[in-house]
């Protein structure tokens, strides 16, 4: 099968690149580790060994050998990304970027991508903000808001081995199968090569944890994804703007009950915590109930029980994708679900 010109060889191709550099990455850290390593201190910090939290590079190795189809249809959302990525990747390196500063070079790339594209969302269903969206710099900042929100969720749920780039598959999937059925060829090429990069990078990174993505790659790939989403809305009148935001459902929900339960407790909302859902079934299940498996796929085991749940928002839209009340009821059921869950872990015995 031929879309766009590009071909099932060039995605294989990409996904190539990737695992390439993702291994050579693994086998160079002797000479980068000074840099590059991620120690295992923190609250935040579940692995038992320095590794590599530079994985951005291996996923932009794709864009830098691409066939030009491909490259025409990534380079904007790359460039757009760049001070996105750059932002992280000098924190992945220093260690000395505030949240502050990353958050503004994640609204940074969202006003890039507009400069760009020109694409914004002018409506999102909700009484009073859809006015509001008619008002093109409010419809700019609002999509640049949203796309970099994309971005720091992807962040904030990169803590475990497969964990950040399983959800990745599951939403790009998702909004492909809604792009297939719409008959967007563009938006579903697009989702199908960064699944493509995703998968070769999951290789290296999922059960063992060679290579992580770092601040630099989560960020890079959560604003790409926040951006396939927005095309998605914004090219297919007849899909709902929720049902982007549904793929991407639990990314988006760690960060608002995260937000809520940190000032809650008059914590700082950029500020680390190991209370996480996915924290908290490393800790309360998948330690207690795996004792006898290595510290390493102990850590694995929490990412297919957090994907299983990604799943759930995910599959309503594809079910629902232009049915905005039906998605709107999904992202509280979504929220319900992942409301219990969380409190049935904080009350463990």
């Amino acid at each position: 099968m031929v879309m766009l010109g590009i071909s099932f060889a060039v995605l294989a191709t990409a996904g190539l690149s990737t695992l390439i550099v993702s291994v050579a990455l693994c086998f160079t850290q002797r000479w980068h580790g000074r840099f590059s390593l991620d120690d295992t201190h923190g609250v935040q910090k579940f692995h038992t060994a320095p590794t590599p939290r530079i994985g951005g590079l291996a996923l932009l190795a794709a864009w830098a050998v691409a066939p030009a189809p491909l490259a025409q249809l990534l380079g904007p959302m790359l460039l757009a990304s760049s001070t996105a990525f750059g932002a992280g990747f000098i924190e992945n390196l220093t260690k000395h970027v505030s949240v502050r500063d990353r958050l503004l070079a994640t609204l940074a790339s969202g006003l890039i991508a507009f400069l760009l594209t020109g694409v914004t969302l002018t409506h999102v269903a909700v009484w009073g903000l859809d006015t509001l969206l008619t008002w093109a710099p409010a419809a700019v900042l609002f999509t640049a808001f949203a796309v970099a929100g994309v971005a720091n969720a992807i962040n904030i749920i990169d803590g475990f081995h497969g964990l950040a780039g399983g959800v990745l598959l599951i939403a790009l999937g998702a909004m492909g199968w809604i792009a297939a059925a719409v008959g967007d060829s563009t938006v579903l090429y697009l989702c199908l090569t960064l699944g493509a990069l995703m998968t070769a990078f999951l290789l290296v990174n999922f059960p063992y944890g060679k290579l992580f993505l770092g601040d630099g790659g989560a960020y890079m790939m959560g604003f790409l994804l926040g951006w396939t989403a927005v095309l998605l809305a914004v090219r297919n009148p007849g899909v709902s703007v929720w049902a982007p935001l549904l793929c991407c459902g639990y990314p988006v929900l760690e960060t608002l009950f995260s937000m809520a339960r940190r000032r809650a407790r008059a914590r700082l909302t950029g500020q680390p915590d190991h209370l996480h859902l996915h924290s908290l079934i490393h800790l309360r299940l998948s330690r207690r109930k795996l004792r006898h498996w290595s510290p390493n796929l102990r850590n694995a085991a929490v990412s297919p029980l957090v994907w299983s749940y990604a799943l759930l928002p995910a599959t309503l839209a594809m079910l629902f994708y232009d049915d905005t009340p039906a998605l709107m009821a999904g992202f509280l059921f979504s929220a319900l679900v992942y409301a219990c869950c969380y409190t049935r872990l904080t009350h463990f015995r």
